[in-house]
């Protein structure tokens, strides 16, 4: 189980993933936002991309499965990080955008329309929504973790009936060191109205 594994390798975890830039993704996605937008990092992680919306002035609201990894990720950026899921996670804020940068991957696929159901109803109607795969078309099983890989095609079967619609997507090799080989899928879905 993924959430197990990163509870036994926060520290490691954290210290790979704190530092790796982004820029280039996060060009794609904020400039979309309005100037005061609320965005929910929907398993944050470490916190780096949550800490960098709001150097960027954005509200930002954060959860993670991993109590170990809440717990730092909340110290990184003194936010109350909540402990939960993409399928029970409930926002008490309107959200005008989602962040989910590989961290959805770890659902199963026959769980992943339910997290994309649950959390597009908490986006205001036209709300953005970013995330990340690994790209392929395959569940796998690796070091203690699971991962649910997507292409365009199995991303758009995930999201069906979810009132997500795709805007755009682009695929990116992986930006920590060592890991160029590494293809992932991004997308940015938009909610209808």
């Amino acid at each position: 189980m993924s959430i197990k594994f990163y509870n036994e390798n926060a520290e490691s975890f954290f210290n790979d993933t704190v530092n790796v830039n982004l820029n280039t993704i996060y060009q794609h996605f904020l400039p979309k936002l309005p100037s005061n937008a609320h965005i929910l990092d929907a398993g944050c992680g470490s916190g780096r991309d949550a800490k960098y919306f709001i150097e960027q002035g954005f509200q930002v609201s954060a959860f993670d499965a991993s109590d170990e990894l809440a717990k730092k990720s909340s110290e990184y950026t003194s936010l109350m990080v909540e402990v939960n899921t993409f399928e029970h996670y409930q926002s008490t804020h309107t959200l005008d955008a989602i962040w989910a940068c590989a961290s959805l991957l770890h659902v199963t696929s026959a769980q992943l329309p339910q997290a994309f159901t649950n959390l597009a109803k908490q986006l205001t109607t036209g709300g953005l929504f970013y995330c990340s795969f690994k790209y392929g078309n395959a569940d796998i099983e690796r070091s203690g973790r699971s991962f649910t890989n997507a292409d365009e095609q199995r991303l758009k079967q995930f999201i069906q009936g979810s009132g997500l619609i795709i805007e755009s997507t682009w695929i990116t090799t992986d930006a920590r060191p060592n890991r160029q080989d590494e293809k992932w899928l991004n997308a940015i879905l938009i909610k209808q109205g």
